[in-house]
């Protein structure tokens, strides 16, 4: 105690100064970060007109579930909701199942031409082949309108598969390798039964990074899936701003009435399509700023 008050006592004017004006950036930036959702949030439960007006600053105003309601009782949202979940859970599952024996092995300095394999990766970073040979080749091997579409052509991320290998190489020691060797287990046994519990601040991060993705996607929806049960949340939601705002604009009956209506909807749309994704990063929060660090910064 002693110690950290002869601490703070030398503690000049300019320090104290320092601390003042860098917690009150600190807390400027947070409000700026935080109110959009926050406005967003109020705005979803209150009356559009009273949204529209610009009344809705802090609280809501005339509490509502108009929006909801609306958005609810489309079962294109619910069909959408199941589509998701199922390409976010699979599509997560697909992904790492790919990305971290790929990484462990392309971590090995016994793996031959494992320079020139990752050399090879990366070039898929920088170019594609193109949106239309792309299309001719999901379309030969049979996967428009399937749902494997959404999870099996881009189930491996390069950007990923260099994070979780820079983390088993400065995170996983040789020396362990050899021990394990030396009780005879093989590079099998000692990936599944020691690297991989070890490492599960990389699975959480780039699972988070997967899943984001997948729950997000909404763009292969658009060209390689036509059949309207299988495309997800994200283009469900899409498809029915642009039909409210197609409605305001190609009538003049009830003009009012559907422009308010459309404005409720939006802000109850993102909500819907954002509320659920953020609701886990809270479970792998301790695993995210440590598999971050180790993934970036030692590579």
């Amino acid at each position: 105690m002693a110690k950290q008050f002869f601490n703070r006592a030398k503690r000049t004017n300019t320090d104290i100064a320092f601390d003042v004006l860098f917690v009150s950036l600190s807390v400027i930036v947070l409000l700026i970060t935080l109110y959009p959702m926050y406005f967003i949030i109020i705005a979803s439960f209150s009356k559009p007109e009273d949204v529209m007006l610009g009344r809705v600053w802090v609280w809501i105003k005339n509490f509502t579930l108009d929006g909801y309601r609306a958005v609810f009782d489309d079962v294109r949202v619910w069909r959408g909701y199941k589509n998701t979940i199922f390409y976010t859970t699979a599509g997560t599952a697909f992904s790492l199942f790919g990305t971290l024996p790929a990484a462990y092995s392309l971590s090995r300095k016994e793996l031959p031409g494992r320079n020139a394999i990752m050399f090879f990766f990366t070039i898929t970073m920088f170019f594609s082949g193109g949106l239309v040979p792309t299309f001719l080749v999901i379309k030969d091997i049979g996967m428009l309108d399937t749902i494997w579409v959404f999870i099996i052509p881009w189930a491996v991320s390069v950007y990923n598969l260099i994070i979780t290998r820079t983390f088993f190489n400065t995170s996983i020691p040789d020396e362990l390798l050899d021990a394990a060797k030396i009780d005879g287990c093989g590079y099998t046994h000692f990936f599944l039964s020691i690297a991989l519990p070890l490492s599960k601040a990389i699975i959480a991060v780039i699972g988070l990074y997967y899943a984001v993705g997948y729950w997000n996607e909404y763009f292969r929806a658009l060209i390689y899936a036509r059949d309207q049960s299988l495309v997800p949340l994200q283009q469900v939601l899409r498809s029915i701003l642009i039909e409210a705002q197609e409605s305001v604009q190609g009538s003049s009956h009830n003009f009012l009435e559907k422009k308010l209506k459309s404005e409720s909807m939006k802000y109850a749309l993102i909500l819907v399509s954002t509320v659920p994704i953020m609701m886990v990063y809270p479970f792998i929060q301790k695993y995210f700023t440590q598999g971050v660090m180790i993934g970036s910064i030692k590579g």
